[in-house]
Formats: C-alpha cells, sequence, structure tokens
C-alpha cells in the first residue's frame, strides 16, 4: 500500500470514527423518512387510520405494503386489496414496520451507486434477503419466537456493512484491491452495526441476535433464542449458496443448530418442506 493510500485509509477510518463517537450516522434523505416511519408505527397507541396515513406520505413504502398484502403469503382469500388502510390491517403492525426496514434498506443500496459498489450493495442485501426468509422460517418451525421478529433480525443482520459501503462511495480512488475494503468492512461493521440498531430503536432481543450471530462464544442451552435463529439461518444460507452442506461435519456442527436441536436429517427435511415458502417470502420482501 502506497504513503497516500495508506492516508486515504486512515482519512476513511477517522470519518467513521468521528460518525461513531458523535453518533451522527450519515443516511440518504430517503431512509432517514423511512425510519422516521418506522418509529412513529412502533407507538403502543397508534390507531390503524394513523398507520395508513403515515404510511401514505412514502410513495414506495405504500405500494410496498399494498404488494404484499396482495401477495399469497398474507392474502388467501384472493379479494384484491387497494386501500392501505385495509392493508395494514391484512398485514399487521409487525410486517409493515418490517416493510419500512426492508425499503429503506433497499434505498440505501440503491443510493448513488454505480458499477463495482453496486454490485456490493446488490450482493449484501441478497444475502440479507436470504437470511431474512431463512429465518422466518426457523422460527416459524422451530421455535415459538415471532417469524416477524426473526425476519428482521436477519433483514439487519449486516447492517453496518451496509452503512460502510454506502460511505465508501466518497473514497472510490482509495480502495485499489477488494481485499483491502473487505479487511475495513469486517473490521469496522460490528461497531457501526451496534451504533445504527441503537439509532433506530431496534429492541434488545433483535440487537442481541444480530452482534452476536456470529459468536464463536455462543452457549449451548435448553431453551432457544433468538441468536440461534439468526446464527442458524445465516450458517445455513452461506453454505446452501456455496453448495457445501453435503460436507458439513455434523458431529461438531455449531452450538446454535445444536439449541435446535438441528442435524443433517432435520435440515434436508426442513429445507424440503419450505421450500415454497421461502420462496414466497423471499418474493414478499424483496
Amino acid at each position: 500500500m502506497t504513503t497516500n493510500e495508506k492516508a486515504g485509509e486512515f482519512a476513511f477510518i477517522e470519518g467513521l470514527t468521528a460518525e461513531l463517537s458523535a453518533k451522527e450516522l450519515i443516511f440518504p434523505t430517503s431512509l432517514n423518512a423511512t425510519m422516521k416511519i418506522r418509529k412513529a408505527l412502533s407507538h403502543p397507541e397508534i390507531s390503524n387510520d394513523a398507520v395508513a396515513r403515515i404510511i401514505s406520505a412514502e410513495p414506495v413504502l405504500s405500494a410496498q405494503v399494498l404488494r404484499l398484502s396482495n401477495s399469497v403469503l398474507y392474502n388467501r382469500t384472493n379479494k384484491r386489496i387497494s386501500e392501505l388502510r385495509v392493508a395494514t390491517l391484512t398485514l399487521g403492525f409487525a410486517a409493515v414496520r418490517n416493510v419500512a426496514i426492508s425499503v429503506g434498506m433497499k434505498q440505501l443500496t440503491e443510493h448513488k451507486s454505480t458499477g463495482q459498489s453496486s454490485q456490493r450493495m446488490e450482493g449484501l442485501w441478497a444475502r440479507s434477503l436470504r437470511v431474512a426468509a431463512m429465518s422466518y422460517v426457523v422460527a416459524k418451525d422451530l421455535t415459538k419466537f415471532s417469524p416477524d421478529k426473526a425476519l428482521l433480525a436477519g433483514l439487519l443482520h449486516d447492517v453496518g456493512k451496509f452503512y460502510i459501503l454506502n460511505r465508501a462511495r466518497h473514497y472510490q480512488d482509495l480502495f485499489t484491491s477488494e481485499k483491502t475494503l473487505w479487511d475495513l468492512v469486517d473490521q469496522w461493521h460490528g461497531s457501526i452495526g451496534a451504533a445504527i440498531l441503537e439509532n433506530w430503536d431496534i429492541s434488545d432481543d433483535i440487537r442481541s441476535a444480530v452482534m452476536d450471530c456470529r459468536s464463536t462464544d455462543i452457549p449451548l442451552a435448553a431453551k432457544p433464542t433468538l441468536t440461534d435463529v439468526l446464527a442458524t439461518a445465516d450458517f445455513l444460507d452461506a453454505h446452501f449458496v456455496a453448495k457445501s452442506i453435503d460436507v458439513v461435519d455434523w458431529k461438531v456442527i455449531p452450538p446454535a443448530l445444536q439449541n435446535l436441536h438441528l442435524d443433517q436429517e432435520k435440515v434436508e427435511t426442513l429445507m424440503a418442506e419450505t421450500k415454497g415458502e421461502l420462496g414466497l417470502i423471499l418474493q414478499a420482501i424483496a
């Protein structure tokens, strides 16, 4: 690495550190608006009519809520829904909040990204969607946790990486190699992710799951946690994408899978039985 490259990398890290210290994370205006909507939706006494009015202020979110309410996953009647008030009742507030997160994250991936930067974002977004869908299925089929909460954890599990890649667009001349960039991402995404989840008032159990899902110290426990759900989804997705699930040593699987009492046979059954459902979830949240 040249002297100029080292100086540029230092400037980038210094900027991230300053943003973290000041708790002034810099997001696109569209994402900030979406997150304000999500925060409003979290008010315990908000009415369904108020939710519909709030959503109507954001056209992209409105369109996604209506589309989701008419999906096979949520609408079993085949009766077309065209009003936001009916759509929010059909989905429920938890699902609507997840849609807000999904829309906001997708806006982040599309924000002025071109070329290689766009490809990085799209790849990361595709993986977040897959892990979210897998988390939903694992929670619904193997635990008593809310599938919607598990899906949200999946959507957010790499949020720190999204932030760093978005900020790195301003330093494109610095990152002469993919390794340089991803080394920084690996080093900083945990701290950045924690700050983002705090800034967005994400619940403690989801924050813990996101921050701990890749820990090598997940404890063995009689009762599974949301962290186990997310860690399992992350593990399975990585192996299915790499087509390496057949070479997993099931005698030394991660504690998260053990806490969910999973083995090779149960994983194969789970995937076979939920393949169609996974497709519907991906279609709904993409």
